[in-house]
């Protein structure tokens, strides 16, 4: 028997994703948080905690469901946001056939929570 749902609003943990950032030798630099401000099929950008160099590589983790995988992308922009946060840009480099599927659920989940706060 599955138990009735009663939060008032769904749960988008997968919004949040983890990320590894690493330097132009593959040696880890950082690890963190952040959450997505908008996404597609060729980036992410993401408002993160600390300013990225352009020259570090990220390794993104997206855990959707049972899926968890792993895109690797170059640095674009990394910018002031409009909190103490960073807006940086990513393009993913390395999408393998897994991590694109799980890559289009992520945005479709990010697109119908973007409406339903627009609903709001």
């Amino acid at each position: 028997m599955v138990a009735e749902n009663k939060r008032q609003y769904p749960r988008f943990d997968s919004l949040n994703l983890s990320y590894i950032c690493l330097d132009e030798n593959g040696t880890l630099v950082r690890q963190s948080m952040g959450r997505t401000l908008n996404v597609s099929q060729s980036g992410i950008c993401l408002e993160t905690y600390f300013e990225i160099d352009p020259k570090f590589m990220l390794s993104l983790t997206l855990a959707l469901e049972e899926d968890l995988v792993d895109i690797r992308g170059r640095i674009i922009f990394c910018r002031p946001g409009t909190r103490e946060n960073f807006e940086t840009g990513v393009e993913f480099v390395e999408v393998d056939e897994k991590s694109g599927l799980v890559l289009e659920k992520f945005i479709r989940l990010f697109k119908e929570y973007e409406v339903e706060q627009e609903n709001k």
